[in-house]
């Protein structure tokens, strides 16, 4: 079930591969997460001694958060990933020249998940050809709906 996507992602880059990882979350972010609170509009992934990391994601703190925590919305999180993934991405992007993006969040079995891509980033042609494309198949699924209804 998904939380949130990352729509942008699609937009401004290629996606070559996909993969899921867990996050490091303290207790009031899974509250705010399942309240909706969540964006992933500004956030990328990042490698760091052999590790990723999530920035730029903002999770709002609920009102009604700890009184002993001081929430920090735009809190650097820390991603789990088994380690021959890790290797496999961190070598991809060093030497391929590829970009990690968080696509989108979402549960499994209960737990917060995100799912994260190798990306190639976009030329501007190459955005107005999928916006075309998109329009084409906008406008076929119409006409066929039309068929459909004087049939």
């Amino acid at each position: 079930m998904s939380i949130i996507q990352n729509r942008k992602a699609f937009h401004e880059y290629f996606i070559e591969d996909k993969y899921e990882a867990g996050i490091m979350l303290e207790g009031w972010e899974v509250k705010a997460i399942r309240a909706g609170r969540a964006q992933l509009k500004e956030a990328y992934v990042t490698v760091n001694n052999d590790e990723l990391y999530l920035f730029g994601s903002h999770i709002s703190p609920l009102l009604n958060a700890s009184t002993h925590i001081h929430p920090d919305p735009i809190r650097t999180r820390k991603l789990l990933l088994h380690k021959s993934e890790i290797e496999k991405i961190i070598a991809k992007v060093q030497r391929a020249g590829y970009t990690l993006m968080p696509l989108d969040m979402h549960y499994k079995d209960g737990r917060v998940k995100l799912a994260i891509g190798l990306a190639k980033g976009k030329k501007q042609h190459d955005k107005r050809a999928t916006e075309k494309e998109r329009e084409g198949k906008r406008e076929a699924q119409q006409a066929m709906k039309k068929v459909r209804r004087t049939a």
